[in-house]
């Protein structure tokens, strides 16, 4: 995998810096059926990318690599800032609010709704690209589009899926990973009584801790607000998520209620626990360190189990390119975005990622990186599959205020530590969300 990303990553700077980018900026020619508008980069233009940490090397090797071939070919030189994925929200909360800082953000989930003033409207490079490549994926769509207008460049859906340990659910008496919500309760009883436990973070994790309370609330049946945005989490359903919460929560191993999106990936590669939801990375944390060997070989991954509500029903970390209306040079950051998401660049990109990143343009499912290991197939139809965080209501300003305030995470982690009863937490969660659904 290491020789042929490192091949691939090699070629596609090749190819792009001289035929495949070849008059990008002045001859539209140069795209797939002729879609692309003219972009052409302000004079002495540069730019300002801040993107959330990499879990996967090879994703960030693929994205400074198509970067590097984009300022061979145009002179623009992109400077790309990372910053922790709790901390690249409010980061680019203050650019937009004071009006300076970086040029582009990729964002997560429906944050772009926080400031849609303060964003470029990117309609013209994002419908060419969904015409050029096969259309958009719905659900990522949803995040960057308000109304008829693209305020955000869909990127990625990071897709979410269990990650356990085959022998350790074999020696709990499993010969199977169970498919319903019941029967991996029971599993995870199981696997405490046997020395291996589970943990999921109930604290304010950006990715997983989002990704498994939303599951807990849709799989239970359960939502934030109906289809006309009135708070609906006061119900029956909510109510059977929590206490099904607190029974699984009863078999992890403490602490997880203070657990950020890094704490489940060093505690699965401790041997701390056997199972837990993450993305690929997890795999190939292990998969890169000789001493983890036998953890990585041990490893297997699934999708999340189905529960009463009778369907598969996860949210995934969802990311979009934004476009600060400060920028000095919207032309420069178009020509990059649509650069960046040509064939040869956007395949590229996935591949390194080695199935972190899902790909947001439906022509690049067929990316062999899907098929090129087992472990890959849960997280392949992450894009295709995942539900809008604002469920049932429409993605806006309010539904991005609730999950930026993390009010689904917190009433569970409320119920489950005992720091509220049931009915406490829904009320608190109830007043919250009637806050920003005014």
């Amino acid at each position: 995998m290491t020789i042929n990303r490192r091949t691939l990553l090699q070629g596609t700077a090749a190819f792009a810096a001289s035929a495949a980018f070849g008059g990008m900026l002045g001859n539209s020619r140069a795209f797939a059926q002729g879609a692309m508008p003219d972009f052409k980069p302000e004079e002495g233009a540069t730019l300002r990318l801040l993107r959330w940490v990499p879990f996967v090397s090879g994703e960030e090797e693929a994205w400074n690599a198509n970067t590097k071939a984009f300022t061979e070919a145009t002179g623009v030189e992109v400077q790309i800032d990372q910053e922790s994925w709790e901390d690249v929200r409010p980061k680019a909360a203050v650019a937009a609010n004071v009006g300076s800082g970086p040029d582009m953000v990729m964002s997560w989930f429906d944050d772009p709704f926080q400031y849609p003033d303060k964003l470029v409207d990117v309609t013209d490079v994002a419908t060419a690209l969904g015409e050029q490549s096969g259309g958009w994926y719905e659900g990522l769509e949803g995040y960057a589009k308000q109304g008829d207008k693209f305020i955000a460049v869909p990127l990625t859906a990071i897709g979410n899926a269990i990650c356990y340990r085959d022998s350790h659910m074999k020696a709990a008496g499993f010969d199977e990973f169970p498919q319903d919500t019941a029967g991996f309760l029971e599993l995870c009883k199981a696997m405490q009584a046997k020395g291996t436990p589970a943990g999921f973070p109930h604290g304010k994790a950006v990715g997983d801790g989002n990704n498994y309370a939303h599951w807990l609330l849709w799989s239970h049946g359960g939502m934030t607000v109906d289809e006309s945005g009135k708070p609906a989490i006061d119900s029956p359903e909510t109510r059977a998520a929590i206490e099904y919460a607190k029974q699984l929560y009863a078999t992890f191993i403490p602490g997880t209620e203070s657990w950020l999106d890094i704490n489940n990936n060093r505690a699965f590669l401790a041997g701390q626990i056997s199972l837990t939801a993450n993305g690929v990375s997890l795999y190939y944390a292990a998969k890169k360190d000789p001493a983890m060997a036998e953890i990585a070989e041990d490893m297997r991954t699934t999708n999340m189990p189905i529960g009463p509500v009778g369907k598969s029903v996860e949210l995934h970390q969802t990311s979009t390119i934004n476009v600060f209306k400060h920028t000095k040079y919207p032309e420069a950051a178009k020509a990059y975005i649509a650069f960046m998401y040509q064939p040869d660049q956007m395949n590229a990109w996935i591949q390194g990622a080695s199935a972190y990143c899902c790909q947001p343009l439906k022509a690049f499912a067929d990316n062999p990186i899907w098929t090129s290991d087992p472990i890959h197939e849960p997280y392949s139809k992450a894009s295709a599959s995942l539900r809008p965080n604002g469920f049932a209501g429409p993605l806006g300003p309010s539904s991005a205020g609730v999950m930026a305030d993390y009010v689904v995470v917190d009433m569970f982690a409320e119920a489950v530590t005992g720091q509220r009863t049931a009915d406490e937490a829904i009320a608190n969660a109830e007043r919250r969300i009637a806050r920003y659904y005014r």
